[in-house]
């Protein structure tokens, strides 16, 4: 079960499929009109169907509002609906010493994704890439609190490390049922368990950001998994689902597929109440998923996240997350908070700001000596400018200031409680449309 052959056919086929979807993208309105108050852009039958809003769909199978303008280039494949989402940074990041690093280099992801009509539902394909194994130096990239993960056999601190090359080659499966319902199955050699908010590359309140938040491994780190199958009943409002999954972190080699055994598991339900907001609580235990010294520990992790998204004149959005992560590893229970936004100005002018109060033990933080938990708080907000849509994508450039604050306990090892980072940025994006 592991290494099914049925993981290498999908994933034979979804590397093959959109790549030619480039020659038929279709241009985005040049002044989109925003949605009024009682509507929003994405029109759709009562309930949900797999010809419903494509705009809540999030990472994986999580949700956002459907109020939410897609960041993609759309086009068509014979009967594939295709679209090509994801984004490029080329920076340069500056952390404080004496923990804090500098460094140039590239933070990227492309995504490409069909669908069509198949088997009385709904068939799409997804593949999603990084090239951050090549243009990722350091074992990762500055990013002072952040942990996780292993390189060269030890662990990583105050960086983020980089995506593996193969982040998602999955497909999901709808069909609609008699009693309005819909029924979903996804699955692939890559992919996101239903667990956690949307993943943070593709969260609106984190679209400009650069950086990694450092909640990410209690809030969203499965959503690089190498094996999972998902099932979901959902409505237009309500989605209650369900995963098995390899619950296992990639290890330091990034460009192979680490499949292992589906025995970890995870459910998550997700409540629409309005156009604007989605609302998530999800929980889930990750057998051997973090890696300590030569063995692995489990995690319990629980997690709750309301997204916010208010739609603006010519495609911009006002987009807000806040959320909460709890694991549990051997005994031992760590929380972390966080809340982002994200203001888009007609899509050309977008302000980013990001607070985050993550628990850490010793370990963490590579202090075993010090053999204590700490409460650890991180501050950023950013800008950047963006140019004229070209082939709908847009060019821009950018920068953010960061303070890492730490308690007394760990003064010394930060030389000071408070260490300021900045970083500067290009980006390339695809524009926003209204689908």
């Amino acid at each position: 079960m592991s290494k099914s052959v049925s993981w290498i056919v999908l994933s034979c086929a979804i590397v093959l499929i959109p790549s030619t979807s480039l020659a038929q993208h279709q241009h985005p309105p040049a002044n989109p009109q925003p949605p009024t108050a009682d509507q929003h852009q994405h029109p759709g039958p009562s309930n949900v169907t797999a010809a419903a809003p494509l705009a809540r769909e999030g990472s994986g199978t999580s949700w956002l509002p459907e109020a939410t303008p897609m960041y993609a280039v759309h086009g068509a494949l014979g009967k594939w609906e295709t679209m090509v989402h994801g984004i490029g940074f080329l920076q340069y990041l500056h952390d404080g010493e004496p923990r804090g690093q500098q460094q140039f280099g590239s933070i990227n992801w492309l995504m490409f994704s069909g669908r069509r009509a198949a088997l009385g539902g709904h068939l799409s394909l997804r593949g999603m890439f990084s090239l951050e194994p090549l243009t990722i130096s350091d074992c990762g990239y500055p990013d002072l609190l952040a942990s996780g993960e292993v390189c060269n056999g030890a662990p990583i601190i105050d960086r983020q490390h980089p995506h593996d090359l193969l982040m998602e080659i999955a497909g999901t499966y709808d069909r609609q049922l008699s009693s309005g319902l819909m029924l979903q199955i996804y699955g692939g050699a890559a992919g996101e368990p239903a667990l956690g908010p949307v993943a943070f590359p593709h969260r609106p309140s984190a679209l400009s950001n650069p950086l990694a938040p450092i909640s990410h491994h209690w809030l969203d780190a499965s959503h690089i998994t190498f094996g999972v199958l998902t099932a979901a009943i959902a409505d237009r409002r309500w989605k209650l689902e369900g995963s098995l999954f390899n619950g296992r972190e990639p290890d330091e080699d990034r460009y192979d597929l680490n499949l292992d055994a589906l025995d970890s598991y995870s459910g998550r339900v997700t409540f629409l109440p309005t156009a604007r907001v989605a609302v998530q609580f999800s929980a889930g235990h990750l057998e051997e998923a973090e890696q300590q010294d030569a063995s692995r520990v489990d995690v319990d992790r629980v997690t709750a996240s309301a997204v916010y998204h208010v739609p603006r004149a010519n495609g911009g959005l006002w987009a807000t997350t806040l959320a909460w992560g709890r694991n549990q590893e051997e005994g031992e229970a760590t929380h972390a908070l966080l809340a982002e936004t994200t203001l888009f100005i007609a899509d050309r002018d977008v302000i980013f700001g990001r607070a985050e109060l993550v628990q850490k033990s010793s370990h963490d933080l590579g202090v075993d000596e010090l053999d204590d938990r700490f409460d650890l708080l991180k501050l950023q907000i950013g800008y950047s400018r963006f140019l004229r849509p070209m082939a709908g994508w847009r060019a821009g450039l950018g920068g953010s200031v960061s303070a890492g604050i730490v308690p007394e306990g760990l003064a010394t090892v930060y030389g000071g409680r408070v260490t300021p980072g900045a970083a500067v940025f290009l980006v390339i994006r695809p524009a926003a449309t209204l689908h």
